[in-house]
């Protein structure tokens, strides 16, 4: 059974009914009927630094998400994704930039 690397979601099981509303008194011909189900998550195969070494990993795309959205925040992930989209990627340069513009600032405030 697939896992997501980070949460460890798998398969869940349950069951699943109609919308037949059923009459009165519930009679057991008349009940809507229920049936077993599962409930799997949306495993995405991506590639992750773990210890300087690139891995290829299964992650949930709701986990995904949430590591996009940290780098995008500043935050730190729960995961380095080995490969970022252009768009994140450019927002991480953008970064860069700005933090090395303030380190240089600071550097020629302390030598004055």
């Amino acid at each position: 059974m697939a896992r997501d690397y980070v949460t460890g979601k798998t398969t869940q099981f349950g069951r699943s009914h109609t919308h037949h509303r059923g009459v009165a008194g519930g009679r057991w011909k008349k009940r809507a009927p229920k049936t077993n189900r599962t409930f799997k998550p949306n495993l995405q195969t991506v590639t992750i630094i773990e210890n300087g070494t690139k891995k290829k990993v299964k992650l949930a795309a709701k986990t995904l998400k949430r590591v996009k959205k940290d780098i995008v925040d500043g935050k730190k992930p729960v995961v380095k994704l080995a490969y970022l989209p252009s768009n994140l990627q450019k927002i991480v340069d953008d970064r860069k930039v700005a933090q090395s513009k303030t380190k240089k600032s600071s550097v020629k405030k302390a030598t004055k």
